[in-house]
């Protein structure tokens, strides 16, 4: 099947719709009572209007049935195999209790830093700015290894004395 561009907007009219996918209007109508969730109702007994990804959908409908001669059942059952999992609500709540843990103060973190990657990337070059990193990184206590030993403090630096001559 040829790439088909689908322009650069939100949403479509069902005519809008049918052009770019090239299938008339009562095949559409014939999709949508199909897969009731494919456009969206504009109001109560309204035109309705198509976001992109069922404009994306439409087509694959249409791979789907006309290159690959599956029936729209057959589409159906293709189209849930493709779609990505989804967890159940029992399944979901370790993530996202693991995912909101701390979240804000690690986003303000890597907030931070990018802004100093920024002031980095902006600095002249005659500039004597140098990073500092957040005062949480600069305050941590080194990591443990998988033993719980410590690793070892770096030894103090000498001065290396310097003979007279040049």
């Amino acid at each position: 099947m040829t790439d088909v561009e689908i322009p650069n907007r939100a949403l479509f009219k069902a005519s809008e719709v049918c052009e770019i996918a090239s299938v008339q209007s009562y095949v559409l109508r014939s999709w949508e009572s199909e897969f009731p969730d494919l456009g969206v109702a504009k109001t109560a007994g309204g035109p309705r209007i198509y976001r992109r990804a069922d404009v994306e959908r439409v087509l694959r409908i249409k791979q789907l049935v006309f290159s690959d001669g599956l029936t729209l059942a057959g589409v159906r059952r293709r189209i849930d195999e493709e779609a990505p999992p989804v967890l159940e609500e029992a399944e979901a709540a370790p993530i996202k209790a693991l995912l909101g843990r701390n979240a804000k103060e690690r986003l303000s973190e890597v907030k931070r830093g990018l802004m100093g990657i920024l002031e980095m990337l902006n600095a002249r070059p005659g500039d004597a700015r140098i990073y500092a990193p957040p005062i949480a990184a600069r305050t941590a206590a080194p990591s443990k290894r998988k033993n719980g030993s410590r690793p070892a403090k770096p030894a103090p630096r000498t001065a290396k004395k310097r003979s007279g001559r040049r």
